[in-house]
């Protein structure tokens, strides 16, 4: 066992199959004025404790971990109940994997490692802008990711296999966000299989997931500033591994179908965070 998985914090997604948040008490503050309250917390805790770690060399695994679930806990805090399932299916391949899902918003970029990492190693295909971000941008580099442009597909492409082949053969898994940019709905013709792609090529599985994470909802100016909505849920549902066979047509039509099937059935169920700051 990884010695960061002793610790509580980082346990938090260590409950099985599923989780579910409990209920959360939310001050009269956050309430009123539930963005302003979040990003405080935000900047004041996780964001400056992990630029820190960064700043020293010293963002490892185990920082990244924890990082990762105490912003969980602050989208608790201001009342966004959390809902996980299928989180058995990391557990379900031997090796490394392609983690395969929809993009909606800044959290699931946040949450993820949390609940993967402390199961096996992980890192993700990012945008360069990410990279080169004040603050963020030395932690994402700390991470080994993948680094893409989005302005050359054909250069992008020769980015994932080539990077994703050589952290893969060191039994790292990767997630990849195959959407060309963050979306509340999900269109099949901006998903590409990139993560197919790069899958079949390593002979490994894909776990898909679906996630509906416009609680954090996407600024005007700055799309990672945007408005919080207390009270919308945070959901994620993790799908079987699946080997990609032949071409992978069909197991790319999967992916999309897990991930269509579930966003429209959280979205009837939740409505959609679309308010967007004037």
């Amino acid at each position: 066992m990884h010695r960061f998985v002793e610790g509580a914090f980082a346990q938090k997604f260590l409950t099985g199959n599923t989780y579910a948040s409990h209920d959360a008490r939310v001050g009269l503050f956050t309430r009123l004025f539930p963005s302003i309250s979040f990003y405080s917390r935000l900047f004041g805790g996780p964001l400056r404790w992990l630029c820190s770690k960064a700043a020293k060399g010293q963002c490892d695994d185990a920082a990244w971990v924890h990082a990762s679930v105490w912003v969980s806990e602050l989208m608790e805090r201001i009342g966004c109940p959390i809902e996980v399932q299928g989180m058995d299916a990391i557990n379900e391949v031997d090796g490394p994997c392609l983690f395969v899902a929809n993009h909606m918003s800044t959290l699931e970029t946040f949450m993820l490692p949390g609940m993967i990492r402390p199961r096996r190693p992980v890192t993700f295909v990012v945008k360069k802008s990410l990279t080169t971000m004040p603050l963020f941008g030395p932690v994402m580099c700390s991470r080994d990711p993948i680094v893409v442009g989005r302005t050359n597909p054909r250069e992008d492409l020769t980015a994932v296999l080539e990077g994703g082949l050589e952290r893969l053969k060191k039994g790292i898994s990767i997630i990849v966000f195959p959407q060309s940019t963050r979306s509340l709905v999900f269109d099949q013709s901006h998903f590409n299989s990139i993560g197919v792609k790069l899958a079949r090529k390593a002979g490994v599985p894909v776990v898909p997931i679906a996630l509906k994470t416009d609680a954090w909802g996407q600024g005007r100016k700055i799309k990672e500033l945007g408005p919080v909505k207390p009270g919308m849920p945070v959901r994620y549902s993790f799908a079987k591994p699946m080997y990609i066979q032949g071409q992978g047509k069909e197991e790319h039509a999967a992916i999309c179908q897990h991930i269509a099937c579930y966003l429209e059935g959280w979205q009837q169920h939740d409505g959609i965070n679309a308010t967007v700051p004037s």
